[in-house]
């Protein structure tokens, strides 16, 4: 194996290699080109030909398209009707905007705790944090793997909350053999560059329920409609004529990035395959290498992995975390971390959030670290990868 680099010995790659890189094709470029000719930029034909994809693909009756997957959240709890005085049960384990769209409307967060093997957030924990002010559950399908779905559409009915699921990492994954975005009552997408299905940046929001798909379309637009079945000054001087009818925002995508989405849902079952080979290698590697613990996956979940992460045992690795992504670095494998505990932030502690209230949630951060995962990883890129971590635990194990 050699001296680690960072001891001047040679690294095990020439070129950095990063967690996470966007696949962009002749295909795409093509389909963004045509935009860029066309007559429309923005509130376009390509909107509602994105959406169409996504209904097909995931069983939903309804898609909504959005500028962001942040957005995507923000109108699912606008189109839930959360307010001041709402709680909301989410996990700390996750990027903020799972958190802070239950902010946006004037509700609470309530953290519950996650599984300590999975690290998607506990169903008994969600139950135990359901007061006579939750109204809604925003669950999300971490690294990729789908959320216990059942157990928390069960707590849902049984409770009278909305379902929410941040489908962030997870599409292209099904739970028992049905797609996510067909599932909860709203489950939303990104497509940040780093996510499987990319647009430079997107969102959108799925559904089964007309009344929910109804507030969503006004809460991507300002509150306005053109549509006579729901305006209240009717009738009016002309066509040309729209009401505002609540409160919304300017939420909408462009037929850019549209048609850049719908390009890349061409190849998701090319991605979904890629990515899985990925993890099985990995998964293989891993579990072999004593002082490396592999995320564990419920049998229901057929993931298409966004993140692969790896916890280092460190009663068996003799280093920091610190230490451990450095000596990555220099073999030229850039890593990352996800995530810090949304509560563990300025701002939310000085919302009266303290550390503790999660302690799995807590414990699983302090170990975890994201790995490369992209399709357009050769298997030559994810030896590199195993072997870097290899290199790296035989050194601190000495």
């Amino acid at each position: 194996m050699g001296q680690l680099a960072i001891n001047g010995g040679k690294p095990v790659r020439e070129k950095k290699i990063y967690y996470g890189r966007q696949w962009i094709d002749d295909d795409d470029i093509e389909a963004v080109k045509k935009v860029l000719t066309s007559d429309y930029l923005t509130c376009g034909p390509k909107i509602s030909e994105m959406e169409k994809v996504f209904c097909e693909y995931t069983g939903a009756k309804y898609a909504v398209a959005v500028s962001n997957g942040t957005a995507a959240l923000h109108c699912a709890c606008i189109a839930a009707d959360l307010g001041a005085g709402d709680e909301v049960i989410t996990t700390p384990l996750t990027f903020a905007a799972s958190v802070n769209c239950a902010l946006y409307c004037g509700a609470k967060p309530v953290f519950a705790d996650v599984d300590p093997e999975t690290y998607n957030i506990d169903s008994d924990s969600i139950k135990a944090h359901i007061t006579d002010k939750t109204k809604a559950v925003v669950a999300v399908d971490f690294t990729g793997q789908s959320v216990k779905n059942d157990e928390i559409r069960k707590l849902c009915e049984e409770y009278s909350l909305t379902f929410i699921e941040d489908a962030a990492h997870a599409i292209g994954t099904s739970y028992n053999g049905k797609m996510i975005g067909s599932l909860a009552d709203m489950t939303t997408f990104s497509f940040h560059p780093v996510k499987t299905v990319t647009g430079g940046e997107g969102g959108l929001i799925t559904t089964n329920d007309e009344k929910l798909y109804k507030k969503l379309l006004l809460a991507r637009t300002h509150g306005i409609t053109h549509d006579e079945a729901i305006m209240e000054d009717l009738p009016h001087e002309g066509p040309w004529c729209y009401e505002q009818i609540m409160l919304g925002y300017n939420y909408r995508l462009t037929d850019i990035q549209a048609a850049l989405i719908s390009s890349q849902m061409k190849k998701i079952d090319m991605f979904k395959s890629r990515r899985q080979s990925i993890v099985k290698r990995y998964d293989e590697a891993f579990s072999e290498i004593d002082g490396i613990i592999v995320q564990k996956e419920i049998p229901e979940s057929d993931t298409c992995r966004h993140l692969y992460i790896i916890r280092l045992d460190f009663e068996k690795i003799k280093c920091t975390r610190r230490q451990f992504f450095d000596a990555m670095s220099a073999e030229n494998i850039q890593c990352q971390i996800h995530y810090v505990p949304v509560y563990f932030f300025p701002y939310y502690r000085k919302l009266g959030y303290v550390k503790g209230i999660c302690p799995n949630a807590e414990e699983v951060y302090k170990s975890i670290m994201s790995i490369p995962l992209y399709p357009k990883m050769t298997d030559s890129d994810v030896s590199d990868v195993i072997e870097a971590v290899t290199k790296i635990v035989e050194y601190y194990r000495r």
